[in-house]
């Protein structure tokens, strides 16, 4: 812990989170699932999309870019392909509420697929890995963003870290693979920023279109560094392409459009594993690769390899066993906008 945080408990986020998010005239159920998901989020030590992005959220609410009352609704229906529009409500709410209809597709026909346009930004993707991999599902989401990388050999923003999840259910802890198209997210980049240092590797073009390393020279432009340079490039578009065709939402091009970014498009696809009926199999091949990949002489002592979902696993066990260390500039904004 540094001078410039301090250690808050789960509990306290989630009572004060809860406190804000009823202030604002969220029902006391949507209030609830948000409150639980950014300290879940901050637990897991993604705190750039859990407790410091609550003040945004909290500024789109009263610039009334997303609607208090506002929910996701089903309007089109293909058997197990839903589309659904989300009214520019809650991403959060948005999004759980179409994690868990996938679900229950899949678990009717063996695979689902909910494609979601009109919401807002749905915070950490992971949780909704994470909440269909409780349900004993596989799962595949994304979603498109504003404009804030350059398309490969590009000088401006032209595509969107569109971040992408997969998750598999698994006994011992569940794979949850959770990843940003860019280098860096984002949120990650501020924090970065807000703690005083510079990036471990380059995530971005500077004003004088240099890569760097320095957060606040990237932010300046919002222009990221695709993951694999121009095969990062070409996923991020890919990704849009699917998510706009498949919600008929709009496209990051679209979504750059606004003052603000709103108005996402996203997927979730849903797989049912118990329908090949081999479930001890399943277990067996999955902690195989597992397994595989930790038996392994690491290049600098000390170091070890993981399985996507691992890493974060361990930090919520630290930090509920020692607290969570926020930001106090952060904390003390949330406090004041809760009072």
């Amino acid at each position: 812990m540094t001078k410039n945080t301090q250690k808050i408990t789960p509990k306290k986020m989630q009572d004060i989170l809860y406190k804000l998010f009823l202030k604002y005239k969220f029902s006391k159920e949507k209030a609830q699932l948000m409150a639980n998901v950014h300290t879940e989020s901050t637990l897991l030590g993604v705190h750039s999309h859990g407790i410091n992005r609550v003040p945004l959220f909290i500024e789109y609410v009263k610039k009334g870019i997303i609607k208090i009352d506002a929910e996701a609704e089903k309007v089109e229906s293909f058997g197990s392909i839903e589309r659904w529009d989300g009214h520019f409500g809650s991403g959060v709410v948005n999004a759980s509420k179409c994690a868990n209809r996938a679900v229950e597709l899949a678990k009717l026909n063996g695979m689902g697929m909910v494609a979601l346009r009109n919401t807002n930004h749905w915070m950490r993707g992971g949780t909704y890995g994470r909440q269909i991999a409780d349900a004993d599902c596989i799962s595949i989401i994304f979603t498109n963003t504003q404009p804030n990388m350059p398309a490969w050999g590009g000088k401006y923003s032209r595509i969107g870290n569109n971040p992408f999840v997969v998750s598999i259910p698994r006994k011992e802890g569940h794979v949850v693979l959770d990843m940003s198209i860019s280098q860096f997210a984002f949120g990650k980049i501020n924090n970065y920023k807000l703690r005083g240092e510079k990036l471990p590797f380059v995530g971005g073009w500077d004003s004088n279109d240099q890569l760097s390393n320095d957060p606040e020279e990237i932010l300046l432009k919002e222009r990221g560094l695709p993951i694999g340079y121009w095969k990062g490039s070409a996923l991020s578009i890919i990704l849009d392409m699917l998510a706009t065709l498949l919600s008929a939402g709009d496209s990051t091009y679209r979504v750059g459009l606004n003052e603000y970014e709103t108005g996402v498009s996203q997927v979730f696809l849903c797989i049912y594993p118990e329908v090949f009926n081999d479930k001890e199999l399943q277990e067996k091949l999955i902690n195989e690769i597992i397994d595989y990949t930790h038996d392994v002489e690491p290049m600098n002592p000390g170091d070890k390899t993981y399985y996507p979902g691992e890493q974060s696993s361990k930090t919520k066990t630290k930090n509920l066993k020692e607290g969570i260390s926020v930001n106090n500039s952060v904390w003390e904004k949330i406090v004041e906008l809760s009072e």
